[in-house]
């Protein structure tokens, strides 16, 4: 038996997000022809280059063309954001537009009853998983203090080199000059001696 999905008033779209493997943009558009998405116009695809990179210029044409009573179509829920937290916070801006959203794996469709139910279950995971994190950080950070490392970046100056730079500094030497003795740039200097005056 097939399980048709509910009739809507408006566009129903697809949309992928596909990491450079081919397979998985394969595996991911067919799904979203099997389930009626077939005109190139209704089909919006990013290119990940990494997972740290947030632009997704397609995601952003989608919502620019998206009308209330459209529905987005995605092969798996993942597909709409890093993690479940900008999952949830992607899905609920859509619904407050009037829009939809259907994931064909997870079978959830935000129009239907049972589909409301799920987002809830989803925020409430998010937030389990928020809190998840913040948790580990904390304790990380608590650790690494206990051990004796501070969090940041290593600075650039250490005493010996501070202490070199403002007597070189004393003595008329320029910036520029002092920058190069010790192998940081100009600005890590201006900033330090701004500092000690």
């Amino acid at each position: 038996m097939t399980k048709t999905a509910p009739a809507t008033t408006g566009t129903i779209v697809g949309y992928a997000r596909v990491s450079t493997d081919k397979q998985d943009e394969a595996r991911q558009l067919t799904a979203l022809r099997e389930h009626g998405i077939t005109k190139t116009r209704y089909l919006y695809v990013d290119h990940a280059q990494s997972g740290a990179k947030t632009s997704r210029p397609e995601f952003d044409r989608m919502l620019a063309d998206l009308e209330p009573g459209d529905v987005v179509v995605v092969s798996e829920l993942d597909r709409l954001g890093r993690n479940t937290g900008h999952v949830i916070t992607t899905i609920a801006s859509l619904r407050e537009r009037g829009i939809h959203v259907r994931s064909i794996a997870d079978g959830i469709d935000s129009s239907t009853d049972m589909g409301e139910v799920m987002m809830q279950l989803l925020a409430v995971f998010a937030g389990v998983e928020r809190r998840m994190i913040q948790r580990r950080t904390r304790a990380g950070l608590a650790e690494a203090k206990a051990q004796g490392r501070v969090g940041g970046r290593p600075r650039a100056l250490d005493s010996k080199k501070a202490a070199l730079a403002i007597r070189l500094s004393d003595e008329g030497e320029k910036v520029r000059d002092i920058a190069k003795t010790l192998g940081v740039s100009e600005p890590t200097i201006y900033r330090y001696l701004a500092a000690q005056k």
